[in-house]
C-alpha cells in the first residue's frame, strides 16, 4: 500500500474501504464485520502512514452513523460532538471498536483527516438485500420498531464526499438526510413502494432468537443523526431530504416522479454520445451547483439550475 501510495503521490486520499458485499445475517455481528473490522484499524492505520509519507494534504475515511445498539437519550438526535458509547452487545464488541477507531484516529493523525459518518445507504446498487428480504417477508418489524434511523440516498453521499474534499475544517461530519424515521414508520413504506405485503410484527424476544441482540438494538432502540454540521461546513444539501421520496426513486428507477434517471433521459434524447457521457455531465452539473453554493451565490431552484446544466454542458460533449 505505501508503495502505492508513495507512487501516485495524491494530494487527497477517500479511504471507503469495506468488505461487505453479500452480507445477509447479523446475528454474529463481529464475524459477519471482520474483514471490514480490519480495515478500518489495520487498513486505516496503514493507509495515514502512506499518507504521512507521501506528504498527501488531506485523508477522508469512511465512518458509521447507521442503526446500533444505542443508549436511552430521550429522542435527541446525535451529534458530531456525541460519543459512540452503544451499549455493549457481545456479538458486536469489535465492530464498534474498530469504528471508533476510525472516527479518533483519522483527524487526529492526519492534519486534515475527515471522518465521514454515512448514514444507511440506499439507491441503485446498495441496500438492494433489504428490497429482497421484505418482498419475501424476511424482515419483521422488531418490538415496535421504535429505533430510528437515518438515511442517505448513495448519489447524496457521493455528492458529499466530493464537496469534503475541499471544504470543511479537520474533524467529523454526519451525512444523513434531513429526515430520520422509526422502524415502524420507514420499513412498511418501503415494503408498500416495493410491491410488498406489510412486513410482519415480531416481539423483541422472538427476534433476538431469529436474528441475533444486535438486530433487535438496531430495530428498537437506534438514534437517529442530525447532519447540521455537514449542511453548514461542507456546503452540501442532500438531493433527497427525506427516504420517502428516495425510496421512490429508488425502487421505480426514476426520480420519483415518473420520470428516468437524468443520464438516461440525456442519452434518450439524443443529448450525448452515450450513457457514460450523460453520466459525466450529470456529475458535472452536480458539482456546479456544489461550487457555487460554497461560494456564497444562493440558489433558489437548484432543481432548474441543474436542468440548465446539464443542457448546456451536453451540447458541449
Amino acid at each position: 500500500m505505501i508503495a502505492a501510495v508513495l507512487a501516485a503521490a495524491p494530494e487527497v486520499i477517500v479511504h471507503q474501504m469495506t468488505a461487505l458485499a453479500g452480507l445477509r445475517s447479523l446475528r454474529k455481528s463481529d464475524k459477519a464485520f471482520a474483514a471490514t473490522n480490519e480495515l478500518r484499524t489495520w487498513g486505516t492505520d496503514n493507509l495515514l502512514a502512506a499518507a504521512e509519507r507521501a506528504g498527501t494534504r488531506r485523508v477522508m475515511a469512511q465512518g458509521y452513523a447507521g442503526a446500533g445498539p444505542d443508549k436511552p437519550s430521550g429522542g435527541a438526535l446525535k451529534t458530531e460532538e456525541d460519543p459512540l458509547d452503544g451499549r455493549p452487545i457481545r456479538s458486536a464488541v469489535q465492530g464498534l471498536a474498530a469504528i471508533r477507531h476510525v472516527d479518533k484516529t483519522v483527524p487526529l493523525e492526519e492534519p486534515e483527516g475527515i471522518v465521514l459518518r454515512y448514514g444507511t445507504f440506499y439507491g441503485p446498487g446498495a441496500s438492494d438485500v433489504l428490497l429482497e428480504m421484505l418482498r419475501k417477508r424476511q424482515l419483521p418489524v422488531v418490538g415496535g420498531g421504535t429505533g430510528v434511523w437515518s438515511f442517505i440516498e448513495v448519489t447524496d453521499a457521493a455528492a458529499a464526499t466530493i464537496a469534503a474534499v475541499g471544504h470543511g475544517a479537520p474533524g467529523i461530519y454526519n451525512v444523513v438526510d434531513d429526515d430520520p424515521a422509526p422502524v415502524a414508520e420507514w420499513l412498511p413504506y418501503l415494503a408498500k413502494v416495493a410491491g410488498a405485503k406489510p412486513p410482519l410484527r415480531v416481539p423483541a424476544w422472538l427476534g433476538r432468537l431469529l436474528a441475533g441482540e444486535f438486530v433487535v438494538a438496531q430495530m428498537t432502540t437506534s438514534r437517529g443523526y442530525s447532519n447540521e454540521k455537514a449542511r453548514k461546513e461542507l456546503g452540501w444539501v442532500p438531493w433527497y431530504a427525506s427516504w420517502g421520496e428516495g425510496f421512490r426513486a429508488w425502487v421505480s428507477g426514476s426520480d420519483g416522479r415518473g420520470r428516468v434517471p437524468a443520464a438516461a433521459a440525456l442519452h434518450r434524447y439524443g443529448m450525448t454520445g452515450s450513457v457514460r457521457d450523460a453520466e459525466d455531465v450529470v456529475q458535472d452539473a452536480f458539482l456546479g451547483l456544489t461550487r457555487v453554493r460554497q461560494a456564497g451565490t444562493t440558489i433558489t431552484d437548484p432543481k432548474a439550475y441543474l436542468t440548465t446544466g446539464c443542457r448546456g454542458w451536453a451540447s458541449t460533449t
